[in-house]
């Protein structure tokens, strides 16, 4: 009743206003008041249902809100108030050139393993985006240049190589470089001046080498070299002990079937690489960054640091494939 008395309060207005001349074109009257009547309860039964909606909004099925964004599934750092951390960190310098299958695994697996171990650091993938042939010494001085000043030592480490053993020591090398990778666990490589794959080195020790040589272009032999550094320095090397899983410490994801290493020797390369270069490394490294990117993979945080290398020509001709 309420509903039908207030839809004709109008009406009553207007049958006031045509007493005094009812008998003057009645049904024109009459029919101007049906549409008037007519748009009058259209616009209030617009106006009484949307304020009702309003009042009555609470009971009625809404669309449910979208679910809140997940929480983060691995920290991003180390709490700063847990001093069970330590007090260093670690630069993980990964030389890199479109190896992006295997860098969607190490980065959140590496990530996760650190943190376990409660070891403070941070991912450098040092990718490489000139012309000239991979080299992996130059990318990691550049790494080791471009980490930020709170790290103190650094991990030389491989993109398809990762620890499946979590007693392996990640930690602060003290007393002398430690080699992870040590050719005892390594899956392919096993003599006994190996020092490739997984090398810990504080930056201290990494400067008393002035770093790698920048003349390995292509693949292979600047470990090997970089070993005579270790020993020009008078630096103790250290390997993990203790460790049961034999070559099955790691795993290595590296498919030669489908990505084939760059091996050509051009040039006087086959017999330079044989020999040491006692000036070359962090002190004539040229490099220019084209860009610093900041990254999660995986909920994992990386920085990408996009590289250009230089090359002279004259003395290594060898950087560019004849």
């Amino acid at each position: 009743m309420m509903m039908f008395s207030s839809r004709r309060k109008p009406v009553l207005y207007f049958k006031e206003e045509r007493r005094s001349a009812w008998g003057r074109c009645s049904v024109y009257k009459l029919f101007g008041l049906c549409v008037l009547l007519l748009t009058s309860s259209l616009l209030w039964l617009q106006l009484g249902c949307s304020s009702d909606t309003r009042r009555r909004g609470a009971g009625l099925p809404r669309r449910p809100d979208p679910p809140p964004p997940p929480p983060p599934c691995r920290p991003e750092s180390r709490p700063p108030d847990e001093a069970s951390w330590g007090p260093h960190k670690l630069a993980l310098v990964v030389p890199f050139r479109e190896r992006f299958d295997e860098l969607l695994v190490f980065v959140p697996f590496m990530h996760d393993f650190l943190n376990k171990k409660k070891i403070e650091h941070q991912i450098l993938v040092v990718n490489q985006v000139d012309h000239f042939r991979f080299n992996r010494a130059s990318l990691i001085n550049v790494g080791y240049l471009e980490s930020a000043n709170d790290t103190d030592y650094l991990a030389m480490h491989d993109v398809d190589l990762l620890p499946l053993n979590e007693a392996l020591d990640y930690g602060f090398p003290a007393d002398g470089p430690f080699h992870v990778a040590s050719p005892d666990l390594h899956p392919l490589y096993h003599y006994k001046t190996y020092v490739g794959g997984i090398l810990l080195l504080t930056k201290k020790h990494y400067r008393m080498c002035n770093g790698m040589s920048n003349r390995f272009w292509g693949w292979g032999r600047e470990d090997d070299e970089f070993y005579r550094r270790l020993r020009k320095a008078d630096l103790q090397l250290f390997r993990p002990s203790g460790i049961g899983t034999g070559y099955g410490t790691f795993r290595h994801v590296h498919d030669p079937a489908w990505r084939k290493r760059d091996q050509k020797r051009v040039a006087a390369q086959k017999q330079e690489q044989f020999k040491v270069d006692p000036e070359g490394g962090l002190s004539n490294l040229r490099y220019h960054v084209e860009s610093r990117q900041e990254l999660t993979v995986g909920g994992a945080p990386c920085v990408v640091i996009n590289t250009r290398l230089e090359c002279d020509a004259d003395k290594t001709p060898w950087c560019l494939l004849a």
